[in-house]
Protein backbone atom coordinates (compact mmCIF):
# COMPACT_ATOMS: atom_id res chain seq x y z
CA UNK A 1 0.00 0.00 0.00
CA UNK A 2 1.11 3.46 -0.87
CA UNK A 3 2.27 6.36 1.34
CA UNK A 4 0.47 9.79 0.84
CA UNK A 5 1.57 13.28 1.85
CA UNK A 6 -0.38 15.86 1.13
CA UNK A 7 1.85 19.38 0.53
CA UNK A 8 -0.40 22.75 0.60
CA UNK A 9 -0.01 26.52 1.31
CA UNK A 10 -0.52 29.62 -0.14
CA UNK A 11 0.61 30.38 -2.98
CA UNK A 12 4.42 31.08 -3.70
CA UNK A 13 4.76 29.67 -0.31
CA UNK A 14 7.33 27.23 -1.17
CA UNK A 15 5.09 23.83 -2.21
CA UNK A 16 6.96 22.60 -5.40
CA UNK A 17 10.39 23.66 -3.87
CA UNK A 18 9.51 21.78 -0.49
CA UNK A 19 8.00 18.65 -2.48
CA UNK A 20 11.06 18.15 -5.06
CA UNK A 21 13.17 18.26 -2.06
CA UNK A 22 11.11 15.75 -0.18
CA UNK A 23 10.69 13.21 -3.21
CA UNK A 24 14.34 13.49 -3.89
CA UNK A 25 15.20 12.82 -0.44
CA UNK A 26 12.66 10.04 -0.76
CA UNK A 27 13.11 8.63 -4.24
CA UNK A 28 16.29 9.73 -4.66
CA UNK A 29 16.81 9.56 -8.78
CA UNK A 30 13.32 7.00 -8.85
CA UNK A 31 10.61 9.56 -9.25
CA UNK A 32 7.54 9.90 -11.79
CA UNK A 33 6.44 13.97 -11.61
CA UNK A 34 2.66 13.67 -13.02
CA UNK A 35 2.35 17.41 -14.26
CA UNK A 36 -0.99 18.61 -13.82
CA UNK A 37 -0.79 22.42 -15.63
CA UNK A 38 -2.74 23.28 -18.99
CA UNK A 39 -0.60 25.79 -21.07
CA UNK A 40 -3.76 27.87 -21.81
CA UNK A 41 -1.85 31.15 -21.98
CA UNK A 42 1.63 32.55 -22.81
CA UNK A 43 2.52 32.90 -18.94
CA UNK A 44 1.40 30.06 -17.93
CA UNK A 45 3.61 28.10 -20.78
CA UNK A 46 6.50 29.97 -19.84
CA UNK A 47 5.70 28.65 -16.31
CA UNK A 48 5.75 25.15 -17.36
CA UNK A 49 8.52 25.54 -19.15
CA UNK A 50 10.76 26.63 -16.35
CA UNK A 51 9.00 23.96 -13.90
CA UNK A 52 10.42 21.49 -16.36
CA UNK A 53 14.10 22.72 -16.62
CA UNK A 54 14.19 22.81 -12.64
CA UNK A 55 13.76 19.23 -12.41
CA UNK A 56 16.23 16.89 -12.53
CA UNK A 57 17.08 15.36 -15.80
CA UNK A 58 16.25 11.36 -14.26
CA UNK A 59 12.94 12.20 -13.02
CA UNK A 60 10.04 11.08 -15.80
CA UNK A 61 7.78 13.09 -16.20
CA UNK A 62 3.76 12.41 -16.93
CA UNK A 63 1.87 14.93 -18.05
CA UNK A 64 -1.45 14.72 -16.95
CA UNK A 65 -4.18 16.91 -17.01
CA UNK A 66 -6.70 14.82 -16.10
CA UNK A 67 -6.76 10.67 -15.00
CA UNK A 68 -4.18 11.05 -12.37
CA UNK A 69 -4.76 8.22 -10.92
CA UNK A 70 -4.29 6.32 -14.21
CA UNK A 71 -0.92 8.78 -14.14
CA UNK A 72 0.25 7.10 -11.01
CA UNK A 73 -0.92 3.53 -12.28
CA UNK A 74 1.49 4.06 -15.58
CA UNK A 75 3.87 5.33 -12.77
CA UNK A 76 4.51 1.50 -12.16
CA UNK A 77 7.04 0.81 -9.40
CA UNK A 78 8.63 3.91 -9.01
CA UNK A 79 9.87 4.75 -5.11
CA UNK A 80 8.33 8.11 -5.50
CA UNK A 81 5.56 9.83 -7.59
CA UNK A 82 4.97 13.91 -7.61
CA UNK A 83 1.64 15.57 -8.73
CA UNK A 84 1.94 19.23 -8.96
CA UNK A 85 -1.04 20.09 -8.49
CA UNK A 86 -4.13 19.50 -7.33
CA UNK A 87 -5.21 23.32 -7.70
CA UNK A 88 -4.55 23.21 -11.44
CA UNK A 89 -6.12 19.45 -11.73
CA UNK A 90 -9.19 21.03 -9.85
CA UNK A 91 -8.96 23.51 -12.40
CA UNK A 92 -8.83 21.56 -15.39
CA UNK A 93 -12.24 19.77 -14.37
CA UNK A 94 -14.03 23.03 -13.09
CA UNK A 95 -13.29 24.45 -16.47
CA UNK A 96 -13.14 21.56 -18.94
CA UNK A 97 -16.71 21.92 -20.50
CA UNK A 98 -16.31 25.62 -20.25
CA UNK A 99 -17.14 28.59 -17.48
CA UNK A 100 -20.99 27.12 -17.78
CA UNK A 101 -20.66 24.24 -16.44
CA UNK A 102 -23.30 22.74 -13.95
CA UNK A 103 -21.92 22.76 -10.04
CA UNK A 104 -23.07 19.53 -9.86
CA UNK A 105 -20.98 17.98 -12.73
CA UNK A 106 -18.03 19.53 -11.58
CA UNK A 107 -18.29 18.23 -8.16
CA UNK A 108 -19.04 14.99 -9.08
CA UNK A 109 -15.79 15.24 -11.40
CA UNK A 110 -13.61 16.30 -8.92
CA UNK A 111 -15.23 13.87 -6.60
CA UNK A 112 -14.46 10.93 -9.07
CA UNK A 113 -10.80 12.26 -9.60
CA UNK A 114 -9.75 12.14 -6.09
CA UNK A 115 -11.47 9.22 -5.10
CA UNK A 116 -9.66 7.29 -8.47
CA UNK A 117 -6.44 9.11 -7.08
CA UNK A 118 -6.90 7.58 -3.71
CA UNK A 119 -7.62 4.15 -5.26
CA UNK A 120 -4.15 4.79 -7.04
CA UNK A 121 -2.44 5.83 -4.36
CA UNK A 122 -3.67 2.68 -1.99
CA UNK A 123 -2.95 0.31 -4.62
CA UNK A 124 0.87 1.65 -5.50
CA UNK A 125 4.06 0.98 -3.63
CA UNK A 126 5.25 4.24 -3.66
CA UNK A 127 5.43 7.52 -1.68
CA UNK A 128 2.94 9.69 -3.09
CA UNK A 129 3.49 13.77 -2.93
CA UNK A 130 0.50 15.95 -3.54
CA UNK A 131 1.29 19.76 -4.09
CA UNK A 132 -2.13 21.98 -2.94
CA UNK A 133 -3.12 25.42 -2.53
CA UNK A 134 -5.04 25.87 0.14
CA UNK A 135 -7.56 29.03 -1.41
CA UNK A 136 -10.03 28.96 1.91
CA UNK A 137 -7.99 31.37 3.88
CA UNK A 138 -9.02 34.67 2.15
CA UNK A 139 -12.05 36.55 1.80
CA UNK A 140 -15.20 34.94 -0.24
CA UNK A 141 -14.70 35.57 -4.02
CA UNK A 142 -16.81 37.96 -5.40
CA UNK A 143 -17.77 35.73 -8.73
CA UNK A 144 -19.77 32.50 -8.76
CA UNK A 145 -17.31 30.28 -10.80
CA UNK A 146 -14.26 31.64 -7.89
CA UNK A 147 -16.51 30.58 -5.34
CA UNK A 148 -17.21 27.00 -6.57
CA UNK A 149 -13.75 26.44 -7.57
CA UNK A 150 -12.66 27.65 -3.84
CA UNK A 151 -15.48 25.33 -2.33
CA UNK A 152 -14.52 22.18 -4.86
CA UNK A 153 -10.69 22.75 -3.91
CA UNK A 154 -11.25 23.09 -0.34
CA UNK A 155 -13.54 19.48 -0.09
CA UNK A 156 -10.63 17.90 -2.40
CA UNK A 157 -7.98 19.24 -0.14
CA UNK A 158 -9.74 17.47 3.12
CA UNK A 159 -10.82 14.10 1.63
CA UNK A 160 -7.10 14.20 0.54
CA UNK A 161 -5.58 15.55 3.68
CA UNK A 162 -7.75 12.70 5.47
CA UNK A 163 -6.71 10.05 4.07
CA UNK A 164 -2.49 11.17 4.09
CA UNK A 165 -0.36 10.33 6.25
CA UNK A 166 1.56 13.25 6.48
CA UNK A 167 0.21 16.98 6.02
CA UNK A 168 2.57 19.96 5.85
CA UNK A 169 1.61 23.55 5.42
CA UNK A 170 4.31 25.92 4.11
CA UNK A 171 3.67 29.36 5.28
CA UNK A 172 6.30 31.71 3.99
CA UNK A 173 8.79 28.86 2.79
CA UNK A 174 8.84 27.00 6.30
CA UNK A 175 6.84 23.32 6.70
CA UNK A 176 4.74 22.75 9.27
CA UNK A 177 3.87 19.13 9.57
CA UNK A 178 0.03 19.79 10.61
CA UNK A 179 -1.27 16.14 10.76
CA UNK A 180 0.43 14.62 13.44
CA UNK A 181 -0.36 17.39 15.73
CA UNK A 182 -4.02 17.32 14.69
CA UNK A 183 -3.91 13.28 15.76
CA UNK A 184 -2.25 14.94 18.77
CA UNK A 185 -5.63 16.76 19.78
CA UNK A 186 -7.18 13.54 18.94
CA UNK A 187 -9.59 15.56 16.40
CA UNK A 188 -11.50 12.68 14.16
Amino acid sequence: MGRLILVTGGARSGKSDFAERLARQLGGEDVVFIATAEARDDEMARRIAAHRQSRPATWQTLEAARDVGRAVVRAGEAATVLIDCLTLLVSNLLLADGEDTPPERSEAAVEAEVAALLDAVRASPATVIVVTNEVGLGIVPVNRLARQYRDLLGRANAVLAKAADEVYLLISGLPVEIKSLALRGNFP
